[in-house]
């Protein structure tokens, strides 16, 4: 029997959003340790330079693109930059998000609500207008959506939170089908809290809770999924209740 050869990410190119800290930093770390060159996208440079030190260290590539996904013309400066310099893309991670404030949906601002919603779905619809062409043209790759199991279960007084990625999770589910004949695998992952300081973890037992590196990992099983299948949804729950 062959002995079975890792699978490599060798020369292919994984624009991540939010890449600066937590999750997306976790994932664009993990994309390129596979061999990735990591396009690491944030609002806020000084995070994302960290992120880069931390997969240089690692032996690893990366380039740094500023970009804010809630803005339109900055998402489509960044994909032009992309195409631009590296001519393809493979791999596109929408991980950027944010929790909005917490308590009851009637004394939430329609300012908050919109903050919300722009970042949390519109920036993922920006990110795929901009980006899906390039990967059609580059006849194939995957488009992972990083949702919450707040868009599968109810998330009293974060319910804007909680509606962005229900309707995330929908938008997943439609796109996959739109982008299969194109040869794109279009996943979404759905995790539990995760110890990091996205939001407020009071009462949780750290050590018990998802760490950003079990996301990275869902991340890497898809993008390295056989080509005649894919996952397209992954609930990712810890061992122990926290």
């Amino acid at each position: 029997m062959s002995q079975i050869q890792p699978t490599s990410l060798d020369g292919q190119i994984a624009v991540v959003t939010g890449a600066g800290r937590g999750i997306g930093a976790a994932i664009a770390v993990k994309l390129a340790q596979l061999g990735a060159q990591s396009v690491l996208c944030g609002r806020t440079r000084a995070p994302l330079e960290e992120t880069a030190a931390a997969i240089q260290s690692a032996g690893g590539r990366s380039a740094i693109v500023e970009c804010d996904v809630a803005d339109w013309r900055s998402v489509e400066s960044m994909a032009e930059r992309v195409e631009r310099t590296f001519g393809h893309l493979d791999i596109l991670v929408n991980n950027a998000g944010i929790m909005g404030p917490s308590g009851p949906l009637h004394e939430l601002t329609p300012q908050a609500w919109d903050q919300v919603f722009n970042t949390n779905l519109r920036g993922v619809f920006y990110t795929v207008r901009a980006l899906a062409p390039l990967l059609i043209r580059s006849r194939g790759g995957h488009i992972i959506n990083i949702s919450s199991l707040a868009g599968k279960n109810a998330l009293p007084n974060g319910a804007a939170y909680s509606a962005s990625k229900w309707g995330l999770n929908g938008l997943s589910y439609s796109l996959a089908e739109e982008l299969r004949a194109h040869n794109i695998r279009v996943s979404v992952i759905c995790p539990g809290s995760v110890n990091t300081a996205f939001s407020s973890h009071a009462g949780k037992k750290a050590e018990r809770m998802l760490q950003a590196g079990d996301v990275a990992h869902a991340v890497a099983m898809i993008v390295t999924q056989t080509p005649q299948s894919f996952a397209s949804e992954i609930l990712l729950r810890p061992t122990q209740k926290p």
